[in-house]
């Protein structure tokens, strides 16, 4: 850990993953969301991997779930969003894609939340654009947190720069999370590292880093 000015300052995977300062936010593991994913039982079985190791270890936990507004209150980014989304000429041609309470709004099978775990709704990309999100972590003084679920290209890029911005500490856990399109996950990905802010990591690496705090 770098000491500098009275903060601590991660310079390793296992220092970000410290339980007492972690949160880990699965997002947007929607059953309506997931089955767009080619790959989305291998993506599920490693969300459900790091979710397991984190409450093993205590650590704090947000579920985040996607939905469309209905058209009458879709605005004019919502609307050239889904002309764009579903290949439409006009705005009146389109459909809320994920309804809220439909089937595919709900969380996929085997994702659970338990009490003292949470799940927010919400519109936007950035699971931190108009929802309480940041108030929770700042106000249980979490610094760092895991991100797995879909898509990495759509939502959780955005997601990771916007808490980059906010001063979190942001942990992609890249086989945990899916994508609709490969070469834009790819371009996410690099970016990411080209900038630096986040730490990239494995499924099969934070289990055991997470696991081997349990042993300890």
């Amino acid at each position: 850990m770098d000491l500098f000015n009275g903060l601590e300052v991660p310079e390793s995977l296992p220092e970000a993953l410290d339980p007492s300062q972690l949160a880990l936010i699965v997002y947007d593991m929607q059953a309506g969301v997931l089955r767009q994913i080619a790959d989305g039982e291998r993506v599920l079985a490693n969300v459900q991997r790091v979710l397991e190791a984190a409450r093993q270890r205590g650590v704090r936990t947000i579920f985040l779930r996607h939905y469309s507004m209905p058209t009458a209150l879709q605005g004019v980014f919502q609307l050239r969003q889904a002309k764009v989304w579903q290949h439409k000429d006009a705005a009146a041609d389109t459909r809320p894609l994920i309804p809220h309470g439909s089937p595919g709004f709900e969380l996929a099978e085997g994702l659970e939340p338990r009490p003292g775990e949470a799940v927010i709704d919400k519109i936007t990309m950035s699971a931190f654009e108009g929802t309480p999100l940041d108030i929770v972590l700042r106000d249980c003084g979490v610094r760092s947190y895991l991100i797995v679920g879909v898509a990495l290209e759509v939502g959780i890029e955005p997601t990771v720069r916007h808490s980059a911005d906010l001063g979190y500490i942001p942990i992609v856990v890249r086989d945990a999370c899916g994508s609709g399109n490969k070469e834009a996950a790819e371009r996410s990905i690099s970016g990411l590292e080209f900038t630096g802010d986040a730490i990239l990591a494995g499924t099969d690496e934070v289990c055991a880093i997470l696991g081997a705090q349990t042993a300890s």
